[in-house]
């Protein structure tokens, strides 16, 4: 299939080719072995979370339901973009259809903007169990968690629904070449030969609904709460309400951390080399990190962990014996 062809008077393009990693194509084969492990890792990781969340009682807890949406979140966001990278390691042209691209874009915008909106919801958890702890069964109930988890998806769709729609009516000229190792809005907005004016709205409106709105909610929250937790008296009591949501704390600085390096960048003056370093970090790198958060800093989490491994190591033991 070519990847450009003509339409009328306009080069339209129908493939597109990264130039990620493009600069050390002797370093592809070591490339592929350290994004295969991260991926691995990250995918094993989150499929524990989910496993301890339900499979423990115990974390049958709002909490722990959003963690599990967070974690199912981070699942499905790296794995829109790192196997078709693993695969392009082998290719000398680093390709994707422009079907594929729109596909993979679609994905990627509505698993960031559910995350956003997720982290959010979090974070109004956190808020209610330590500053409204009497009321936090009313105002957290099962149907409460299930309206805001489901909000925090819808929202995720719909966003990325109206970025699609106005991509589609764009018209893509040569060069097909996308800077990256991934397909993103502003990259493809730098294709177009069409008006892209409302494509920079609705991507100014998302910036402020989806991605400002609900980090400055967190940080509202977070202030309320730090303060309540600073009127606690006892030591041991700060500590203990702190560890509740310094997780989910830790989690936040670091997805709106690298989330602002990675869009908020200048147009001129990086290279390509620390543009792709940046998305790695926030694309691939935090989705790996959410879990080892919270295993490192949830006793719970720990203790359901460490219980879901010996019931695997006691049940394997099991099985060699009756075999044997």
């Amino acid at each position: 299939m070519k990847d450009i062809k003509e339409r009328g008077n306009l080069t339209v393009v129908t493939e597109f080719v990264f130039l990620g990693f493009s600069n050390h194509p002797e370093l592809q084969g070591l490339f592929f072995l350290i994004f295969l492990v991260i991926y691995l890792a990250t995918l094993l990781g989150n499929f524990l979370i989910l496993t301890a969340i339900r499979i423990n009682p115990v974390l049958h807890t709002p909490m722990y339901y959003f963690l599990s949406n967070l974690s199912f979140l981070d699942i499905c966001y790296t794995s829109t973009t790192v196997p078709i990278m693993l695969v392009n390691f082998f290719r000398e042209k680093k390709t994707i259809t422009y079907e594929g691209c729109l596909s993979q874009l679609f994905f990627l915008v509505t698993f960031a903007g559910s995350e956003c909106v997720l982290l959010a919801a979090m974070a109004y958890d956190r808020f209610i169990a330590i500053c409204h702890p009497l009321r936090y069964p009313v105002l957290m109930s099962k149907r409460v968690c299930a309206y805001l988890a489901a909000g925090s998806w819808l929202c995720g769709f719909v966003n990325s629904l109206a970025h699609i729609w106005l991509m589609a009516t764009l018209t893509l000229c040569g060069p097909n070449q996308i800077s990256h190792f991934l397909c993103d809005i502003p990259l493809l907005l730098k294709l177009s030969c069409s008006d892209t004016s409302a494509n920079e709205v609705a991507l100014y409106v998302a910036s402020a609904t989806i991605g400002l709105s609900p980090c400055l909610f967190t940080a509202v929250s977070y202030m309320f709460i730090i303060s309540a937790i600073l009127k606690i008296q006892s030591t041991q009591g700060r500590k203990k309400s702190f560890s509740t949501c310094a997780s989910h704390l830790t989690v936040v600085v670091i997805y709106y951390g690298t989330g602002n390096f990675n869009y908020d960048q200048p147009s001129s003056g990086y290279s390509l080399d620390v543009d792709i370093l940046v998305s790695v970090l926030f694309c691939i790198v935090t989705p790996m990190l959410n879990p080892i958060i919270y295993c490192l800093r949830n006793k719970e989490v720990k203790v359901a962990l460490r219980k879901l491994c010996e019931g695997y190591l006691l049940s394997s033991d099991s099985s060699v014996q009756i075999h044997s």
